[in-house]
C-alpha cells in the first residue's frame, strides 16, 4: 500500500516534521500528524514528556519542547535517577507538539509498531537560563525537570560519532541533588500512565482509562473526591532514630482519618476505609473548601485540653455529645490528580503546608522538626504527651506498616480485644473489670483485666455493647482463678489500654481503659513488640552471638575454610539485615550437621531441640490436622537453628499474622543444565517487563544457586488460591507463548534446553530461600538482593558468599537497594 504524500514543505516546525511524517501512514496509525499550531515558547523552557514504548525493543522516548517541535531521544533502559548511571539516548526525528498527549497502540508493521504509554510529563528549564539551541548544537544540555516522576537537574551529553553511525548517540544522566535515587526507583516502580492510570497491558487491550485525563479544549468535568487508600502505619520502636534524615512529629491520641476532597465535596475515612463523614460534618465542610480541585490528606482527629494535649476519651465524648474537634494534617497523598506518594516526605509536607495555610476552626497543619528527636521526646513526655512519630525525610509514602515511620511512646498503650467482663457487687456498677485478650502467633490469648478508666456513662455504653455478644464458652484458655464468675463474649470489640508493662506470662500490669476503638477490627489486633532501632549504616563490628555455639571449629565448607563458628558469626552479623525478611514467617530449615558434604535434611516441624527463641505456631494442613511449624523473630532464633546444624533458611510467602494472605509472588527461574547464564538474565528481565505491563513492580534476587528469583511484593489481601492461580496462569501463558525458551513442566526430562518457571512456590505451605541465607553448596554462597542494573551484567546466580559479609551489609543502605522488595500493590485483575 503506497503511503500518502506528505504535506508540502513549510518553513519552521513543519519543515522539521518532514522526516516524522515520511515514516508514518496516518490512515493506519492514530499518531498525530502534527497539524496543531506550534506554541510560542521562551527559548530556555517548555514542556517535556516521556513515553514508554514497547516497539521491537522496549524503550522510553524522552522529548523536550523546543523551537515548535518535540526534540526526541530513545532511552533504551529508561531514565535512571542514580547520578552514577549514564543511560544511552539515541536521537530520533523531531515529533509534533500534539504527540505530547499521545497514548495508544501503533499497529504492527507500521514504523514504531507497539504500545505507547504517557509515562511522565511536566516542564523543563535550562539551568542558568542558557540557550538550549546552543547546547543542542554543542551536544551538552543541562536542564531542570519538574515532572510527575522525573525531577531535579539532568543532563544530555552527545557522544563522539562512530564510523557509519546514522543517528546521534547521547547519554542521559541525573545530576546529584535531593531527587537522586537508585537505578530502578523510577522505571521499576512507575508502571502506569500519568494520564490514564493504565498499565501497558491495559493500553494494549484498549481498556478504558482508570482515571480520566484532563480535557484540553473543553471545561473538565467536576472532579470527585479520590478513592480511599490504605494509610501508612508506624512501627513501634524502643528509641528515637537519630540524625537529620528523620522528621519528628507529635504523636496524637485520636482517630486516624483520611480526607478525600474533590468537586466542592469531601469524605472522611477511618484507617480501615470506613466512611465517617457524618461524624465530622464541620471538618468535612472545611476540607471541601480547600483551594484545590482534588486532594487526599492524611492526619488525625483529636480533642485538645488547655495544655494542648490530646485525649482519646475526650474525642469519643465530643463525637457522642458534640464539642470542638481539631484535625491535624501531616501528609498529602494526592493533589489535583497527581499521585504524590512517590515523592519524598519533605516535598509532600511542603505542598501540604501550602494547601492548608493558616488553617481554620477544624483543619490545621501538623508541623515537625528535623533531627533532635531524643530532645523532643523528652520534652513531650515531660509535658504529659503521648510520644513522637519519627519519619524518614526522603521516604515515599507506602501503605501498611514499615520502619520508614516509627512511633516512640512515653507510656505503653495498645489495642486489646474484650473477651468478657467480671460482674460487680454493686448494682449501680455495670461490671468490675473487663477481661482482655490479644493475638500471639495467630492465636487468641488472655492478656489480663482492666478495672479503671471508666466513668458511669462509659460503663453503661460498654455494658450495652457486650450483653448481646455474651456466649457460654470462653474464647480463650484463661486462668481460672483470675476469671472465676466471668461473663464471656464473642471477641469482636476492641479497646485501647494503657499499661505499665507485660509480665513474662503475657499479662498486663496496671492496665487502664482509655477508650473503645470502633475504627479497628478485632481480627487485626495483636501484641505489638517494640522494634529495636537497628543501624546497619554504621556497620558496627559483629558481636559474639548470645547463643552458645558448640564445636565452633568443625569444618563445614573446607574449600572456603569456613567453620561452624564462622557460619554462626555470619548469621549474627547479618541478622539485622536478614530479619526484616525472615521474621514472622513460617520457616523450613536445611540442616546439615556435618556440613554440605554430609547428610542434609529439610525440617519444617519441631521434632524436639528447637525451643526457646525458636517460635512455634499450630497450622492446619490440607487434611485438617494441625502441626507445629517454626518461625523466628530474633537473632537468637537464627543462631539457635545454626547451633542445631542449620545452613539454609526457607520461608513461606506469608506472615503468621496474615497466614492465609501471601505478601509476595516468587518466580524461580531454573535453567536446564548447560544453558548459559545470559539466558537466565534475559529471562529475568523479560519477566520483569511482563509483570510491569500488568502493573506489578518486581525485584531480582540471586539465589546462591544456578538461577534467579523474580519477586513481586503484594499487600496481603488476596488469599492463597487466588495467588497460586495467577502465578500458574502467568507461567503457563509464558511457556505457551515462547515454548522454545520457557517451560512450566515439572519433570526434568521436559526441560531440555529451556528455563523452568517454578510458580509452585506461590502455594500454601511452599517455601523459597530467604534473602541473605547461606546455601549448602560449595563455597558457601549467599542468596542476595540485586538491583535490575546489576542483573544485566550478572555472570551467575551466586555472585556473593559468606566471605562477602561486609559488602552485603554495605549494599543494604546503598542507593540502589534501599527500596528493594517494597511495593504497595495487589494482584492485577487479569
Amino acid at each position: 500500500m503506497a503511503r500518502p504524500s506528505p504535506a508540502p514543505p513549510k518553513a519552521g516546525a513543519d519543515a522539521k516534521l518532514e522526516r516524522y511524517r515520511a515514516k508514518r501512514d496516518f490512515t493506519r496509525t492514530a499518531e498525530p500528524s502534527g497539524t496543531a499550531r506550534s506554541r510560542k515558547t521562551r527559548a530556555a523552557t517548555g514542556r517535556f514528556v516521556v513515553q514508554k514504548h514497547a516497539a521491537t525493543r522496549l524503550h522510553y522516548d524522552f522529548r523536550l519542547e523546543l523551537d515548535g517541535v518535540l526534540k526526541s531521544w530513545a532511552v533504551t533502559r529508561g531514565p535512571s535517577p542514580d547520578p552514577d548511571d549514564k543511560r544511552l539516548a539515541v536521537r530520533t526525528e523531531d515529533h509534533p507538539l500534539d504527540y505530547a498527549g499521545f497514548e495508544g497502540t501503533i499497529p504492527r508493521g507500521e514504523y514504531g509498531g507497539g504500545t505507547v504509554m504517557l509515562w511522565d510529563r511536566g516542564d523543563w528549564t535550562m539551568v542558568d537560563g542558557k540557550d538550549p539551541q546552543d547546547g543542542l548544537a554543542r551536544g551538552a544540555l543541562h536542564f531542570t525537570l519538574s515532572g510527575e516522576r522525573m525531577k531535579g537537574e539532568w543532563m544530555l551529553i552527545r557522544l563522539k560519532p562512530r564510523a557509519g553511525e546514522k543517528q546521534e548517540s547521547w547519554l542521559l544522566r541525573k545530576v546529584g541533588d535531593r531527587h537522586a535515587a537508585g537505578s530502578d526507583d523510577l522505571v521499576a516502580s512507575a508502571l502506569t500512565s500519568v494520564a490514564t492510570g493504565r498499565t501497558m497491558a491495559q493500553i494494549a487491550s484498549g481498556d478504558p482509562p482508570v482515571r480520566k485525563a484532563p480535557a484540553l479544549t473543553r471545561k473538565a468535568a467536576k472532579p470527585s473526591p479520590p478513592a480511599f487508600r490504605a494509610p501508612a502505619l508506624a512501627s513501634l520502636a524502643d528509641a528515637v532514630p537519630t540524625g537529620d534524615r528523620w522528621l519528628h512529629e507529635i504523636k496524637y491520641d485520636g482517630y486516624r482519618i483520611l480526607l478525600a476532597v474533590g468537586g466542592g465535596a469531601a469524605r472522611a475515612y477511618t484507617r480501615t476505609g470506613l466512611d465517617w463523614s457524618d461524624r465530622f460534618p464541620g471538618l468535612v465542610a472545611e476540607a471541601a473548601a480547600l483551594p484545590c480541585e482534588t486532594a487526599l490528606v492524611d492526619g488525625e482527629a483529636v480533642v485538645l485540653d488547655e495544655q494542648g494535649r490530646s485525649h482519646f476519651q475526650a474525642l469519643q465524648a465530643a463525637l457522642r455529645d458534640g464539642g470542638p474537634i481539631q484535625y491535624f494534617a501531616f501528609d498529602l497523598l494526592a493533589l489535583d490528580g497527581t499521585d504524590l506518594t512517590p515523592l519524598p516526605l519533605t516535598d509532600r509536607k511542603a505542598r501540604l503546608a501550602t494547601l492548608i495555610g493558616p488553617g481554620g476552626e477544624w483543619l490545621r497543619y501538623s508541623d515537625h522538626i528535623q533531627g533532635q528527636g531524643e530532645t523532643l521526646l523528652a520534652r513531650f513526655c515531660a509535658a504529659g504527651l503521648e510520644g513522637v512519630v519519627s519519619k524518614r525525610a526522603d521516604a515515599r509514602y507506602r501503605s501498611g506498616r514499615s520502619d520508614n515511620w516509627r512511633k516512640i511512646k512515653c507510656t505503653n498503650r495498645q489495642e486489646f480485644i474484650i473477651l468478657g467482663w467480671l460482674p460487680s457487687a454493686k448494682a449501680s456498677r455495670g461490671f468490675r473489670s473487663l477481661l482482655l485478650g490479644t493475638r500471639k502467633d495467630g492465636q487468641l490469648v488472655y492478656a489480663g483485666k482492666a478495672g479503671t478508666g471508666f466513668d458511669q456513662a462509659e460503663m453503661d455504653r460498654l455494658a450495652a455493647l457486650m450483653h448481646p455478644l455474651e456466649t457460654a464458652d470462653p474464647p480463650v484458655n484463661a486462668p481460672a482463678a483470675a476469671t472465676r464468675g466471668a461473663h464471656w463474649i464473642r471477641p469482636e470489640l476492641v479497646v485501647e489500654i494503657g499499661f505499665a508493662e507485660v509480665t513474662a506470662e503475657g499479662v498486663l500490669r496496671h492496665p487502664r481503659y482509655l477508650g473503645l476503638r470502633a475504627d479497628k477490627p478485632a481480627q487485626s489486633v495483636s501484641m505489638e513488640p517494640a522494634m529495636p532501632i537497628s543501624k546497619p549504616a554504621k556497620l558496627s563490628k559483629p558481636t559474639a552471638p548470645a547463643i552458645r555455639i558448640s564445636n565452633r571449629s568443625r569444618m563445614l565448607f573446607p574449600e572456603a575454610k569456613l567453620t561452624k563458628g564462622d557460619l554462626a558469626d555470619y548469621y549474627a552479623a547479618i541478622a539485622p539485615v536478614m530479619l526484616p525478611w525472615v521474621a514472622g514467617r513460617p520457616v523450613s530449615l536445611v540442616r546439615c550437621p556435618q556440613g554440605p558434604s554430609g547428610k542434609c535434611f529439610f525440617q519444617k516441624h519441631d521434632h524436639g531441640g528447637l525451643k526457646g527463641s525458636v517460635r512455634h505456631i499450630a497450622i492446619a494442613d490440607s487434611d485438617g490436622e494441625k502441626d507445629e511449624y517454626l518461625y523466628l523473630d530474633t537473632a537468637d532464633g537464627l543462631l539457635t537453628c545454626v547451633q542445631m546444624g542449620t545452613i539454609e533458611f526457607h520461608g513461606w510467602g506469608s506472615h503468621v499474622d496474615t497466614l492465609e494472605q501471601p505478601d509476595r509472588l516468587v518466580f524461580d527461574l531454573d535453567p536446564d543444565e548447560g544453558l548459559g547464564f545470559p539466558n537466565t538474565v534475559s529471562a529475568a528481565l523479560h519477566l520483569r517487563d511482563l509483570l510491569a505491563d500488568m502493573g506489578l513492580e518486581s525485584f531480582a534476587m540471586a539465589t546462591g544457586g544456578k538461577g534467579l528469583h523474580v519477586i513481586a511484593p503484594l499487600t496481603p489481601h488476596a488469599h492463597w488460591p487466588m495467588v497460586k492461580d495467577f502465578a500458574r496462569r502467568f507461567a503457563t501463558a509464558l511457556a505457551q507463548s515462547e515454548p522454545r525458551r520457557f517451560t512450566d513442566a515439572l519433570p526434568k526430562a521436559q526441560r531440555k534446553g529451556r528455563i523452568f518457571i517454578d510458580y509452585l512456590r506461590n502455594q500454601r505451605g511452599a517455601t523459597a530461600i530467604m534473602p541473605y541465607s547461606v546455601r549448602a553448596r560449595t563455597g558457601a554462597p549467599v542468596a542476595a538482593p540485586l538491583s535490575w542494573d546489576e542483573v544485566h551484567t550478572l555472570k551467575s546466580g551466586a555472585p556473593f558468599s559468606v566471605g562477602d559479609l561486609e559488602t552485603l551489609r554495605k549494599r543494604v543502605v546503598s542507593r540502589a537497594l534501599k527500596h528493594w522488595g517494597k511495593a504497595d500493590q495487589g494482584l492485577p485483575d487479569v
